[in-house]
């Protein structure tokens, strides 16, 4: 990569999102800018405070910053199959690379539901040419009381005095903002340590711990087996939805970020820190697809662990299988580039969202299917929200993007209903446990029937998003991906047409709906939603159209920043990505479609109809 062609432009400033990479070791996460700074840490897992968040307010959030002063170019890597993050940055003088990790215990197996980081955030800096001014500052949000301690810093966060900080150093540090003068081939390190206090002996040289992170990574990615389309990228989205895993648990988050707004200045802001069930079922499914079965048996027993402690279950939990803690608003902090609130929390954990009553039952069925047991006392929980969808799946809910209104009996809540039905049907046939099978897959064709006649506008010649009509809405695009309508059914062939002319963003790009037709209790607008555009393009391929399935893909591709990461959302306008970031929907998107392009490819026509007998966890 040639630096010193690539300058940073900064925006109201803050740095773009897209110029920020991603580092975890399974308990937490923090995006590295292309500035050299880490503008977003929790510490010590993935929902807590954050340590870090100048993300979210330039002035006031606090960074650990490393950088030439000044700064005049930066480009970013990442070491090839792993989690660890190369920044090499220019001065006028000379370049310096800043190697980032959330280290890893050396062994470690990331297939291992069992924690596997060592609570430390270790800087490497080497210095390739000429001289430097290095610049190293930490500023913890809410302010920090330093001391001398075991040869390096400790640290006490004003905001967290429970938390325990170590900064150790090979640069001699007077205080929190330093500046060094380095020539090439120097080597130093910082090491920023939580969780227990620091010691002067240290038995590993920082050298040797970022070998075995590296090491641990790699070995984890011979699980990996993929040949397709965008290869590359596909390799990246697994590595990027394995750092939003709490290994430890089996949880897997939505994203690792808050408040990231939809749209720049307005208030479309969300925690999304937690463990959605819908999000996480998508996200083990493809990984299980590319080879990372563990992930998807690991997620399947924490759902399932979650819900036997619960009577209805919830739309979200944290990583530890509880409620999250409730939505509040922070008025400390200004927004990515003044784009208020701050949220911490998610009221949508509150929220009556029928679709989860189908993605457990996919997982139950996955969970099975993989060679887990169901006890009496488990399945009879199950069995409740079988009959559950059952009874519920013509009432109003929330909807797979939790609305804000009153609820409505959402198409796709109904479709996942029936999902529930089915797989309730095939566990207890299969497992010989007790349940009303027959009446089960009846309601489950009833649900169907209902979709196709009481939700198809002959007007708009679309599917709409109610049962009884309503606008268009981009997740009916996914019925055909959960089996409920196959893809070339005429019906969905029209939908298919309508949602890319009504929800048309340009260039590939898709609204999820129209605020102005589908109200949601939200003022303001919102970007495209990636996760859309590749289910339009299964739409597509599922309908015959391979060539212009793999056009879209290779577009939506190509909005990947040069790590391969994507965001929530897309700004039609100017490409700028928004929302939530890196965003594991849109991951699983990628890989997904790769995955049906692939097969499509090497069958030599589109891809099979899919059935109500063919959901995620049970396609062939």
């Amino acid at each position: 990569m040639n630096v010193s062609e690539m300058p940073l432009k900064f925006r109201d400033g803050y740095l773009p999102i897209e110029d920020h990479g991603l580092i975890g070791d399974g308990a937490t996460a923090a995006l590295v800018g292309r500035d050299g700074a880490i503008d977003w840490l929790c510490v010590p897992r993935f929902d807590s405070e954050p340590l870090f968040c100048r993300l979210l307010d330039q002035a006031h959030g606090g960074a650990f910053a490393l950088f030439p002063e000044p700064l005049t170019a930066a480009a970013q890597r990442y070491e090839p199959d792993t989690g660890v993050l190369v920044t090499e940055m220019c001065g006028p003088d000379g370049r310096v690379r800043v190697t980032d990790a959330l280290t890893l215990r050396a062994g470690a197996d990331l297939s291992e539901d069992a924690a596997a980081d060592r609570g430390e955030l270790l800087r490497t800096i080497e210095v390739l040419e000429g001289r430097v001014r290095l610049r190293v500052r930490i500023e913890p949000w809410g302010g920090v009381r330093s001391y001398p301690h075991a040869g390096g810093l400790g640290l006490l966060p004003h905001r967290r005095p429970e938390l325990e900080l170590h900064l150790g150093s090979s640069l001699p540090l007077s205080g929190l903002d330093s500046v060094h003068m380095l020539t090439a081939g120097a080597r130093h390190h910082l090491l920023l340590a939580w969780g227990s206090p620091g010691h002067r002996f240290h038995p590993k040289p920082p050298a040797e711990i970022l070998a075995d992170t590296i090491a641990v990574w790699r070995n984890w990615m011979r699980h990996y087996h993929y040949e397709g389309p965008q290869e590359p990228l596909v390799r990246r989205a697994a590595i990027t939805l394995k750092l939003m895993d709490h290994t430890a648990t089996g949880a897997m988050i939505a994203a690792p970020t808050s408040s990231l707004p939809e749209a720049i200045g307005g208030p479309r802001n969300w925690d999304y820190r937690y463990a959605w069930i819908r999000d996480a079922a998508f996200s083990v499914y493809a990984m299980g697809r590319i080879g990372m079965g563990h992930e998807a048996a690991g997620f399947l027993g924490w759902v399932l662990d979650a819900v036997d402690r619960a009577g209805r279950p919830r739309v979200l939990y944290d990583v530890d299988g509880h409620p999250p803690p409730p939505e509040y608003i922070d008025t400390s902090l200004e927004g990515y580039r003044g784009s208020p609130p701050v949220r911490w929390g998610n009221a949508a954990a509150e929220q009556r969202q029928h679709d989860v009553f189908g993605e457990i039952l996919d997982c139950a069925y996955g969970w099975v299917r993989c060679g887990g047991r169901l006890d009496a006392a488990l399945w009879q929980r199950l069995r409740r929200l079988v009959d559950a969808a059952a009874a519920e799946w013509q009432t109003p809910d929330h909807g797979i993007w939790e609305v804000r209104t009153p609820g409505r009996p959402f198409t796709y809540s109904a479709g996942l209903c029936a999902v529930a039905l089915d797989r309730g049907a095939r566990l207890a046939e299969r497992n010989g446990l007790p349940g009303n099978t027959e009446a089960w897959r009846l309601e489950a064709e009833r649900i169907r029937a209902a979709i196709l006649e009481d939700s198809w506008d002959p007007r708009m010649q679309s599917l709409t998003e109610h049962l009884g009509g309503g606008g268009i809405d981009a997740s009916l695009l996914a019925l055909p991906l959960r089996g409920i309508v196959p893809a070339d059914h005429p019906k969905m062939v029209a939908t298919t047409q309508a949602v890319m002319r009504r929800l048309g963003a340009g260039d590939g790009l898709l609204y999820r709906y129209l605020p102005a037709e589908s109200p949601d209790g939200l003022p303001g607008d919102e970007g495209a939603f990636l996760l859309c555009s590749f289910w339009l393009a299964d739409n597509l391929l599922g309908q015959g159209q391979t060539d212009a399935a793999m056009e879209l893909f290779d577009s939506l591709c190509a909005r990947a920043n040069p790590l391969g990461l994507l965001p929530e959302q897309i700004d039609p306008a100017s490409g700028a990505f928004l929302g939530n970031f890196p965003q594991a929907f849109s991951h699983v998107g990628l890989i997904s479609t790769g995955i049906n392009l692939a097969r499509a490819l090497a069958a030599g026509n589109g891809m099979p109809p899919l059935s109500l007998s063919s959901g995620p966890l049970v396609r062939s």
